[in-house]
């Protein structure tokens, strides 16, 4: 059970500095919204600088265009506001997707039901009580959604004590209030500046002397995590089910079977409470964390060394840790830094104790899983969708982004300004309405060099032929932030980099560049072969396997990859099957083939293609 939060000599040193700074020196007193925030600060008696510190973890002083968090939190405050926010259908349950995405079982299409808000997710009501106003001047007026911050913190606020004023504003409680309150006054020690998505200037200034608490390790028992963030055992079910089936994911012995290759990203399309119930119903699909939106608190479902069933390749999930993040990748259009900041901790945990590289061909989105076999594609999900901001996380995770390369390298980085960088999808609350503009990671294709030339085709995606949308699901003309791609052509303002067999066009002025030159490895078809076919899993030649295992399928995607293409490679890795279709893990077997694949990014997803296929070229 969760724990009073401790009283410590630390935290009470750390208040009490606090307190005494309530109106800090600002190197730009000028913007607005930095007037705001102490305009609030000063109205309700709160030290500004943790009304900011406050706000940056849940938005970092963002308004994101009005729109609701992915748990429905609107303005710089983050105020809930669930009514307004709707409750968003899951994709996880729409499309043909197999979860486990292995041949060799029948396909699994569980159905998660409606998600169940929770009453945390309406703090907007209690902030219009405090003010006489209503809900909808607190979701969209920034100054008066600021006021509203105050005035809860104010109300939490029960003495000199502002630790706990914090730790209840995440509407969490015990060590995962602790957690978001430690992350508060870490930011408030090393301060922080930076300009929001709508163009003001905010600064948090630093307080070096101030003594962040100190707790103990939160980590219980068994459970692989990170210090500094907290976690807790929700287990997923192994267990056996009527007709011979069983559930929920694979008993493995990672990394000593098979090499852990990469970390996929993904969103719940539901909410913290109904995520954790399906995450222990023994007839659902498998990952091994989730982390929830309001405070960062990370449940680990399965253990890292087993295989759980979340990616829809079956080569992927043998291969790779699963996590999810609570919200959505349409309804709700953004993530709260409180998730970002525990996901990239709990990320370079994982990636430091198992090898995993730091970079977009090994931390991907469920979005760049390949499909299995063209029949696949077109049901493979999309999450965590554009707007999540990857050049943010790869910052949090002491691994930026782009700019390794020299002008007029051929391979080049996606690195666009989230906050600038917004393109019109459609899609997120109806079939065919635009998005409300917002930044994003993803820079759209075209196949001539202009705004108004038709998109990119995706053969799996679109198998009648017809052009990529802009639907947000639709990510067949559509690269990602820290993607790296060969580059085709330059005309002008524009680049054509090499994408599923074609040119995609995208503009790339000076002074507003969006992608960036790079070093690296490229593959290209060896003299003589007029096209190499390209694959969705890195499976063994028919030789390697045993005779109890039955042979799995080498099938091409539907693509080309022709002689004077290139594409990026993330390297070689060898061949492997992990043969796991009955309850008992003594009949589990990993097959290993002689035969090598090339890992490569050939459109907005990965693909492999065989070594003894391609030549590898420097990039520089």
């Amino acid at each position: 059970m969760p724990m009073p939060v401790p009283r410590t000599a630390a935290v009470v040193a750390a208040v009490a500095l606090v307190t005494g700074l309530a109106t800090p020196a600002h190197a730009d007193t000028t913007a607005q919204r930095q007037r705001d925030f102490a305009a609030a600060a000063a109205e309700f008696g709160v030290p500004e600088n943790i009304l900011l510190g406050v706000s940056y973890l849940e938005s970092r002083w963002d308004t994101n265009a009005g729109t609701p968090s992915t748990s429905a939190g609107y303005g710089p405050m983050h105020l809930t506001d669930l009514r307004e926010a709707g409750v968003a259908t899951s994709h996880h349950d729409a499309g043909t997707e197999d979860p486990r995405g292995d041949d060799a079982r029948p396909a699994r299409h569980p159905q998660a039901g409606p998600a169940a808000p929770p009453p945390t997710l309406q703090t907007v009501d209690e902030a219009a009580r405090l003010l006489h106003t209503d809900a909808g001047t607190l979701r969209t007026d920034p100054a008066q959604n600021i006021r509203g911050g105050a005035a809860l913190l104010a109300k939490y606020h029960t003495g000199g004590d502002w630790y706990d004023a914090v730790a209840k504003y995440s509407g969490s409680a015990g060590d995962a209030a602790q957690t978001f309150a430690d992350e508060v006054f870490a930011t408030l020690k090393t301060g922080i500046a930076r300009t929001t998505d709508d163009g003001q200037q905010v600064t948090l200034s630093a307080t070096p002397d101030l003594v962040v608490p100190q707790h103990a390790d939160r980590t219980p028992p068994g459970v692989e995590c990170p210090r500094r963030v907290t976690c807790e055992s929700v287990p997923a079910p192994y267990q056996e089910l009527p007709g011979g089936d069983y559930g929920n994911h694979d008993l493995a012995n990672r990394p000593e079977s098979q090499r852990i290759d990469h970390i996929v990203i993904h969103d719940t399309e539901g909410y913290w409470a109904n995520v954790l119930d399906l995450a222990q119903d023994p007839t659902y699909v498998s990952w091994h964390y989730t982390i929830r939106s309001a405070d960062g608190l990370i449940a680990q479902h399965v253990p890292t060394k087993d295989v759980a069933w979340h990616a829809g390749n079956w080569y992927v999930n043998a291969k790779s840790i699963g996590i999810e993040h609570e919200g959505f990748a349409a309804k709700g259009t953004w993530y709260t830094e409180a998730m970002y900041r525990s996901s990239a901790k709990l990320v370079g945990y994982l990636a430091r104790r198992y090898g995993i590289p730091l970079d977009r061909a090994h931390i991907i989105g469920h979005d760049n899983v390949p499909g299995t076999v063209p029949s696949t594609i077109k049901g493979m999900h999309w999450d965590p969708g554009p707007y999540w901001d990857w050049s943010h996380y790869f910052d949090l995770l002491g691994a930026p982004l782009g700019g390794f390369g020299l002008p007029g390298s051929s391979l080049v980085t996606i690195d666009p300004d989230f906050a600038k960088n917004q393109p019109v999808f459609t899609g997120c609350d109806s079939p065919g309405t635009p998005c409300a503009p917002r930044g994003s990671e993803a820079v759209v294709l075209h196949s001539e060099p202009s705004d108004s030339a038709p998109l990119l085709k995706d053969a799996g995606l679109h198998p009648d032929g017809s052009a990529a949308t802009m639907d947000v699901s639709d990510v067949g003309s559509r690269v990602a932030t820290g993607q790296r791609y060969a580059v085709a052509e330059v005309r002008g303002d524009w680049t054509a980099i090499w994408y599923l067999g074609q040119k995609g066009w995208f503009h790339n002025p000076r002074g507003a560049k969006v992608a960036k030159p790079a070093v690296g490895w490229v593959v290209t078809p060896k003299p003589g072969l007029a096209t190499v076919p390209v694959f969705g899993r890195a499976y063994p030649e028919p030789e390697a396997y045993p005779a109890n295992v039955p042979v799995q399928a080498i099938t091409p995607l539907p693509y080309t990859l022709a002689a004077g293409q290139q594409y990026s490679s993330a390297g070689t890795v060898g061949s492997e099957y992990y043969y796991a279709v009955t309850f008992d893990p003594a009949d589990h077997v990993v097959v290993k083939g002689k035969l090598k694949y090339v890992q490569i990014q050939f459109g907005h997803r990965i693909a492999f293609v065989k070594a003894d296929d391609v030549r590898l070229l420097p990039a520089f």
